[in-house]
């Protein structure tokens, strides 16, 4: 595990291979995880792009120990991985959000520019997760401390049925970037800082110097992905077949426990 947990630092992410007991796992959740998408007050809050993304948020049904009614908790390499090199105190499973593509991802939505149609299509509609649009104006500020992300997939898809996307070394720019923009102000103000321009400007940095690698993945593998990295989501071709009920995918990115150092300061 040390040359895994080597790669998770130097490049951001790292990839599983099949495990039995995650798949036994995620056989047993993935009716729940289907239920999601089926209901209407759900869909309502979270299906997006013309019906082609599914967001999910939080969706899953899972106690903190990842277990959905009897499934029993989550198991397998990856998360032995997560417990003994990220998070070896204690892991509180949030509830996983289930991330759900659809054939023809993303379509234009009339709720985004298109710019942003644009910027999704061609760059995965990349971000670092919890630097949160808080207002109108565009601000970007830290506003979710997430430990790390495990993604794992529900569904067997082609491969380019918009794939999970990272830009390795990504973390370590976006590090930097931060350690600038907090240097003077202490930790209990940072979520209280527009980012926005350091951070488009590191992006933008990123997008032409860090290597773009897409993670496509099947039931009983996994990845793991640095807090800081930049990432996102490929589009799925209108003439790539796949399964009707979608790539899907859930994603967990536990909170717990995590100060505005340790984001910004832990390996």
């Amino acid at each position: 595990m040390d040359g895994l947990a080597e790669q998770l630092n130097s490049a951001g992410w790292v990839k599983f291979p099949y495990d039995p007991k995650l798949a036994e796992w995620v056989r047993q959740i993935t009716p729940a995880a289907q239920a999601c998408a089926a209901d209407p007050k759900l869909l309502a809050d979270w299906l997006r792009c013309d019906r082609t993304w599914f967001v999910g948020v939080n969706c899953l049904p899972n106690n903190e120990s990842g277990a959905v009614g009897a499934s029993g908790p989550l198991r397998g390499n990856a998360i032995d991985f997560i417990k003994k090199n990220v998070c070896p105190e204690h892991v509180n499973w949030d509830r996983a959000q289930i991330s759900i593509c659809y054939q023809g991802y993303p379509r234009p939505w009339d709720q985004e520019s298109e710019a942003a149609q644009r910027f999704r299509r061609t760059r995965g509609a990349a971000h670092v997760d919890g630097l949160m649009r808080g207002d109108p104006s565009g601000a970007r500020k830290l506003k979710e401390l997430h430990r790390f992300l495990l993604g794992i997939p529900l569904l067997d898809v082609p491969k380019g049925a918009a794939p999970f996307v990272v830009w390795e070394g990504s973390h370590e720019r976006i590090r930097a970037a931060f350690l600038q923009a907090y240097k003077n102000h202490p930790p209990d103000d940072w979520p209280n800082i527009d980012v926005v321009e350091i951070y488009k400007q590191t992006r933008r940095e990123i997008f032409e110097t860090c290597r773009r690698v897409e993670i496509p993945a099947k039931p009983g593998e996994a990845y793991v992905v640095h807090r800081m990295a930049l990432h996102g989501m490929a589009p799925w071709p209108d003439d790539l077949e796949g399964p009707k009920e979608g790539r899907m995918i859930a994603y967990f990115r536990p909170t717990d426990g995590i100060s505005p150092e340790d984001w910004l300061n832990l390996p």
